[in-house]
C-alpha cells in the first residue's frame, strides 16, 4: 500500500498532510498565489525532506497511491471579484427570475454588468438564426469571455441541447474563437430556474483560474511517473479526476475537509455538538457537527445566494492570523483586510507594517522566533512593536502592554461574536479549534463566548487536509424524475448508474470496485433507498411521483486516517521543556512552563497558566484552565465552571 498526499490551498499558508502506513507527517509552506504551483511542489519538496531526511520529491511521488488537493483560490477569487467577463444568453425578456432580492441583483450586476442578451424562440428559423448571430457577436463585443446559456421554460433542457446543435453549426471553434459557450442544463437540472442560473454563473466564473492550475500541475505531476492522476477534492467529501470535476465543487473544498475531520473526532469522543473554529490567515471559518452529522444545507450557500449543490453550512468571519488590526474612531478594529502570505505580519520581517495578531502574540511572549513555523521563519520583534505602537497604542494613548492586551480582546471578541451569529451555545457545546491560529486564542476565544470545553487536534496547523483523510473517491449524478410512474423512476436510476460507474471506470475502478448508494430528496428532505440483490430499485421502493430528485452515487474506498485506540489512562505530569516569559491580562510578564506537544504522552495533565507549541501551531492556557493529553494526543482545554468561562 502506498503513501496518501493530501494539500489544502489556502490564502495564506498550504497545509500538506501524508499518511505512510500508521505514520503520518506533515508540513506548511507560505502560499505563491502568483504561481500555485510553486507552493504546491515546495511543500512536497519539505514533506520529503522529512519523511527521508533528505529532500526526494521524485521518491515521494513514485511510492504515493493517491494525491488530493483542496484549494481556497476560487472562493477568494469569487470574493474578490478576479475572474472571466461573463455574458448570459436568456430566453425571455421577463429576467426577473434571475434575481430574487436586492443581494442577487448587485453580484449579477458584478459578474455580469450588461453583458446579457435575449434569444426570441418563437422566431421563424432564417430570423432565429440571425437573432442568434446578433446576441452572440453582442456580447462578445461587449467583452464576454465566457457565455452562459440559461433558459426557464419548463422544457429547458430540451431547449438548450437544441440550441447547442445550433451553435456548433453556426458557430465552429475556429470561428468563435477561444469563448466557450456554457449551459446551465448541462450543470444542473434543477427545477428553479434561478437554482440553475446562478449554479452556471458560478461555475463559469470559477473555471478558468483552476483549470490552468490543476491541468498544469496534474502535467508537471505526470514527469515523475505518479501511480495515479491528480485527485481533486470537493465541497461534497468525496475526490475525483481534475477532468471529471467542476470548477465549483472546488469551492469551499477545504472547509469541508476541516468539517469531515470534525466529524470523525466528534464521534472518536462522543461529543454531541462541536462548534469548530478554523482560524487561517484571512478568514476564521465556523461550522457545526450535531449528533454525529455535519451541519449543511442542500442548497448550499455561495456569497448568499442559494445553488444546486449542498454544502456545509460554514460561515466565514473576517478575522484570521493576519488580519489588520488598527485603531479606527477611537476604537480597536480588527480585519477584515489581511496582509495574506506576503508580506504577512510586521514580525515575519518581508516589508509589512501592519500590525495582526501574530505580532500581539510575540510581543506577549507567547510566540518563541526561534521555534515558530517550525523553526523556519524568524520572527522580528522589533518590527512587531513598531507595527503595535504605530498603528493602536500611539492612536489611542495606551502602553504597549494594554495595546496589546486590548488587541487580543478585540481579536477573539470578533471570533466569539460570529460564533453567536452562527448558532446557540448550549451547555454540553465543545469548541473545537484548528488551522494554524485556531489554538493561539482559542482559551480567550471561549471564554469570551462562554463556552467551558475546547478541543484542539494534535494534527490542528494541517487539520483541513488531516480531514481529507476520512473521505473516498467517488462520483454522483442527479436528476429530477420527469412523471410519476415506476418506468420513468427505472429509466432515470439506470441513466444514472451507468453515467457515475463510467465516470468511475475512468478513474480506475470497475463496477466491482464500487458501492452505490441511492436517494430521492423531496421537498428538500432526503430519503435513502436500498437496492437489491441484482442491484436495481425494489419494486417496493414507492418513490414513483413528480418534482423529486433522484441521486446515484458510486464510491471507491481508500486507505483512511486513523486514530488511535481509545485505552483508560494513566494521568501523570506532563514533560516541561523550557520556560518562557508570558504577559498575562493586566500586561505583567511571568515565566510559565512550555510543554512541546511532540514530547507529551497521553494522559499527560496540568493546569494553566502554561504554554503548549507544536512545530506549528503555539497555544496559551490560562489561569484557571486544565489540559489533558488523550489517548489520540489531541489536547482537551476544561476550566473548572461555566461561571469562570464567562468572567
Amino acid at each position: 500500500m502506498g503513501k496518501l498526499i493530501n494539500i489544502d490551498n489556502g490564502g495564506t499558508l498550504t497545509d500538506i498532510w501524508v499518511l505512510d502506513g500508521d505514520t503520518s507527517y506533515h508540513t506548511k509552506t507560505i502560499t505563491t498565489p502568483f504561481d500555485l504551483s510553486k507552493c504546491f511542489f515546495e511543500g512536497l519538496k519539505k514533506i520529503s525532506e522529512d519523511i527521508y531526511g533528505h529532500e526526494d520529491l521524485k521518491a515521494l511521488l513514485q511510492s504515493t497511491d493517491h494525491i488530493r488537493y483542496s484549494t481556497t483560490q476560487g472562493t477568494n477569487a469569487l470574493v474578490e471579484r478576479k475572474g472571466p467577463s461573463l455574458g448570459l444568453l436568456l430566453n425571455t425578456t421577463d429576467s426577473d427570475w434571475c434575481c430574487e432580492d436586492d443581494h442577487q441583483q448587485a453580484l449579477f450586476a458584478d459578474l455580469l454588468g450588461d453583458r446579457v442578451a435575449v434569444l426570441n424562440m418563437n422566431l421563424e428559423p432564417q430570423a432565429y438564426q440571425k437573432c442568434l448571430t446578433e446576441a452572440v457577436g453582442r456580447l462578445s463585443a461587449a467583452g464576454a469571455s465566457r457565455i452562459v446559456v440559461a433558459f426557464c421554460d419548463d422544457d429547458f433542457a430540451t431547449q438548450e441541447s437544441a440550441l447547442r446543435k445550433t451553435m456548433l453549426r453556426s458557430f465552429p471553434r475556429h470561428l468563435l474563437g477561444s469563448v466557450p459557450v456554457l449551459y446551465s442544463s448541462a450543470l444542473c437540472r434543477h427545477a428553479n430556474p434561478n437554482v440553475r442560473l446562478w449554479t452556471a454563473l458560478f461555475n463559469a466564473f470559477l473555471h478558468p483560474a483552476m483549470e490552468r492550475f490543476l491541468y498544469n500541475t496534474e502535467n508537471e505531476l505526470s514527469h515523475f511517473r505518479t501511480r495515479n492522476p491528480l485527485l481533486v477534492y470537493r465541497n461534497d467529501g468525496y475526490s475525483g479526476r481534475v477532468a471529471k470535476t467542476i470548477a465549483l465543487k472546488t469551492y469551499s473544498s477545504g472547509p469541508r475537509g476541516g468539517a469531515e475531520g470534525a466529524l470523525a473526532y466528534s464521534q472518536y469522543y462522543g461529543y454531541r455538538r462541536v462548534i469548530t473554529v478554523d482560524v487561517g490567515g484571512t478568514t476564521t471559518d465556523i461550522g457545526l457537527v450535531e449528533d454525529n452529522k455535519i451541519i449543511d444545507s442542500r442548497l448550499g450557500l455561495i456569497e448568499g445566494v442559494r445553488c444546486s449543490d449542498p454544502l456545509a453550512e460554514i460561515v466565514s468571519v473576517g478575522v484570521g492570523g493576519g488580519s489588520i488590526i488598527r485603531a479606527e474612531g477611537g476604537v480597536i478594529k480588527v480585519g477584515p483586510e489581511s496582509v495574506g502570505g506576503a508580506p504577512g505580519p510586521a514580525c515575519f520581517g518581508m516589508g509589512g507594517d501592519k500590525a495582526t495578531i501574530t505580532d500581539v502574540l510575540l510581543v506577549m511572549g507567547l510566540l518563541d522566533p526561534k521555534t515558530y513555523f517550525g523553526g523556519k521563519l524568524a520572527l522580528k520583534y522589533d518590527k512587531a512593536e513598531a507595527a503595535i505602537l504605530r498603528h493602536v497604542a500611539e492612536p489611542l494613548s495606551l502602553s504597549l502592554p494594554q495595546a496589546c492586551t486590548q488587541m487580543m480582546d478585540a481579536w477573539a471578541g470578533k471570533i466569539a461574536d460570529g460564533i453567536r451569529d452562527y448558532t446557540d451555545i448550549t451547555d454540553d457545546t465543545v469548541l473545537m479549534a484548528f488551522g494554524g491560529g485556531g489554538p493561539m486564542g482559542v482559551a480567550a476565544v471561549a471564554k469570551s463566548a462562554g463556552i467551558a470545553t475546547v478541543l484542539i487536534p494534535r494534527l490542528s496547523a494541517v487539520f483541513s487536509a488531516h480531514g481529507i483523510g476520512f473521505s473516498d473517491i467517488a462520483h454522483l449524478a442527479s436528476e429530477a424524475i420527469p412523471r410519476s410512474d415506476n418506468d420513468a423512476v427505472s429509466e432515470v436510476f439506470e441513466r444514472l448508474r451507468d453515467r457515475v460507474l463510467r465516470d468511475m471506470s475512468t478513474e480506475g475502478y470497475s463496477a466491482a470496485q464500487c458501492d452505490l448508494e441511492v436517494w430521492y430528496e423531496q421537498e428538500s428532505e432526503r430519503h435513502d433507498v436500498s437496492l437489491s440483490a441484482d442491484g436495481k430499485l425494489p419494486a417496493d421502493a414507492n418513490i414513483a411521483r413528480a418534482d423529486i430528485l433522484l441521486s446515484v452515487r458510486a464510491v471507491h474506498r481508500i486507505s483512511h486516517a486513523k486514530l488511535a485506540d481509545k485505552v483508560e489512562l494513566n494521568v501523570s505530569e506532563p514533560k516541561a521543556t523550557s520556560d518562557r516569559a508570558l504577559a498575562n491580562s493586566k500586561g505583567e510578564f511571568q515565566r510559565v512552563p512550555v510543554f512541546r506537544v511532540e514530547d507529551q504522552i497521553a494522559g499527560a495533565s496540568g493546569a494553566g497558566p502554561a504554554v503548549l507549541e507544536e512545530a506549528f501551531w503555539t497555544c496559551s492556557v490560562p489561569l484557571g484552565w486544565g489540559f489533558e493529553f488523550t489517548a489520540n494526543r489531541d489536547i482537551v482545554l476544561n476550566i473548572s465552571s461555566r461561571q469562570d468561562a464567562s468572567e
